[in-house]
């Protein structure tokens, strides 16, 4: 298997691209920033993502939390009549699986990425770097059902 030498961010504003038909459908111009923060591990603990159509106002346009705890729940949440089950699925993979990416620097405070509105080209090579980006993370899903299976038969193989 080859290893996934992508850099969680550029997988991360690949997905934005990719969702930027759903939610900035109305917008004739635009932006949409998403901000990150860590969790005590250096791993990302949430996501927020705001979508901008007119300069200086900002909405939520859904967030992201890997752990569960009062007032949100684990997943993700679109908010503010906002809706992609293609970005809300591909958050999903790439936050459960962001271990297989080349990590975010933790410098300690929140980060963020901007996008503007991508061009055709911006947009192919996000899809590209996507179907990598699951490809990787369906093999190594594979590979660790595999690992499970190999074990689960040696142990009974075991007991019997």
């Amino acid at each position: 298997m080859k290893p996934n030498t992508q850099s969680l961010d550029c997988i991360l504003e690949s997905a934005v691209i990719q969702s930027w038909p759903d939610l900035m459908k109305d917008a004739r111009a635009g932006s949409l920033h998403l901000e990150y923060a860590f969790a005590p591990n250096n791993s990302l603990d949430y996501l927020m993502l705001w979508s901008s159509k007119l300069r200086g106002e900002w909405d939520l346009v859904c967030d992201y939390w890997m752990s569960t705890f009062a007032p949100h729940n684990k997943g993700v949440r679109f908010k503010n009549g906002f809706q992609s089950e293609d970005l809300a699925r591909t958050l999903a993979l790439i936050m459960q699986h962001q271990h297989t990416f080349a990590p975010l620097p933790n410098l300690g405070r929140t980060g963020m990425l901007q996008v503007q509105e991508p061009s055709g080209e911006e947009t192919e090579a996000a899809a590209k770097s996507l179907t990598d980006a699951l490809c990787c993370i369906d093999s190594l899903s594979s590979e660790a059902e595999l690992l499970h299976n190999r074990v689960s038969q040696g142990h009974e193989s075991r007991t019997r």
